[in-house]
């Protein structure tokens, strides 16, 4: 099983940049289409944007569209997330998880996240 680890959250203020990473432990995201999540205290866990393992395929949640880019890099089996013009409702922890249909496809296999907090 795979799990992934998430880094590079932190506070930032509103109209910031962040970029988080996750990483792979054990065995690989070859083959899997990736993806970031988040949750915000009190709500469900939301998509934020995923990435096919072949080609330039991204995809996005209308929320962060124009402003978060993802990223991965297949030979270092990591997948990124650049987050600009970070607004206070971002506000959240991240994670990252293979994606099907704009759902996490390992249930059992949550990192801890990495925790993320826009000041206005």
């Amino acid at each position: 099983q795979v799990q992934p680890v998430e880094s590079g959250g932190g506070l930032v203020q509103a109209g910031g940049s962040l970029r988080l990473s996750c990483a792979a432990s054990g065995r690989t995201f070859r083959g899997y289409t990736m993806g970031w999540f988040r949750q915000a205290p009190g709500k469900e866990r939301e998509y934020v944007a995923s990435i096919r393992w072949i080609g330039d395929s991204t995809y996005y949640a209308d929320s962060v569209k124009g402003r978060f880019t993802i990223s991965r890099d297949n030979a270092k089996n990591t997948v990124y997330l650049q987050m600009n013009s970070l607004k206070s409702e971002d506000t959240a922890v991240y994670y990252c998880n293979a994606v099907t249909a704009g759902r996490p496809l390992w249930n059992d296999s949550w990192g801890q996240g990495t925790q993320v907090t826009v000041s206005a």
